[in-house]
């Protein structure tokens, strides 16, 4: 008897792990299978915008360039403390305006003749990219708060005329040797970042390749 006693003390119960729990997942495989998941998931938003930065800034198609205009490296971001205003009149970061594509032209607000081409180039560029133009917002910086030309205001009614301090935007703008900044045309991308020049007396046909080119290769803004 006592020795049964002694087999039967011996046979204790199994410890068990803790209860699964319905609807989530159990085990180190499943834990680690979701983490895959995510990582998947991550990769797939973030590939759009890696890829368009690789077609411009690595892969070199023949003849040495990928662009007419030129490649601003490395980036420059909108500046968080630049301040524009609006044309109602009231201050805003030029931040604000990330989430699309910016071709940007600075010129005083009497807009003198080469003013006046440069926003007729930009408003032609971005009417040629057909259903993707809404993606591009056209923007003046005008480096003073002087009235603009009514026959100019009344032309580019689809460009955002904003004053910006000229000190601000030379801090933040590059120019060409033997240029300056009214002799340009910028491209900013939907993240806020500076990334292409066009020369002075630009072909406006080689502008529109480059925009398009841009609008094709990235999914972003």
């Amino acid at each position: 008897m006592q020795n049964h006693r002694s087999q039967q003390a011996g046979r204790q119960p199994a410890q068990r792990g803790p209860a699964a729990v319905p609807g989530q997942p159990n085990g180190k495989g499943s834990w680690q299978g979701g983490r895959w998941m995510v990582l998947l998931i991550a990769l797939v938003c973030v590939a759009p915008v890696i890829a368009s930065y690789f077609t411009y800034y690595v892969i070199k198609p023949k003849g040495g360039t990928t662009s007419y205009g030129t490649l601003i490296d490395p980036q420059r971001p909108i500046p968080e403390s630049m301040v524009v205003t609006g044309e109602d009149g009231k201050p805003m970061k030029l931040a604000s305006l990330r989430g699309r594509w910016l071709m940007i032209s600075v010129d005083s607000s009497t807009c003198d003749k080469d003013c006046v081409t440069k926003l007729y180039f930009m408003r032609q560029v971005r009417a040629t990219q057909a259903g993707e133009r809404e993606r591009i917002v056209n923007l003046f910086l005008r480096t003073d708060s002087g009235k603009v030309p009514d026959i100019v205001d009344n032309a580019y009614k689809d460009t955002e005329m904003l004053i910006a301090d000229p000190k601000d935007v030379a801090a933040w703008l590059p120019v060409d040797q033997g240029t300056q900044l009214t002799d340009h045309i910028y491209m900013v991308d939907p993240n806020g970042n500076l990334m292409m020049r066009f020369p002075k007396d630009p072909n406006p046909s080689k502008i529109k390749g480059d925009v398009t080119k841009l609008l094709k290769n990235s999914s972003i803004g």
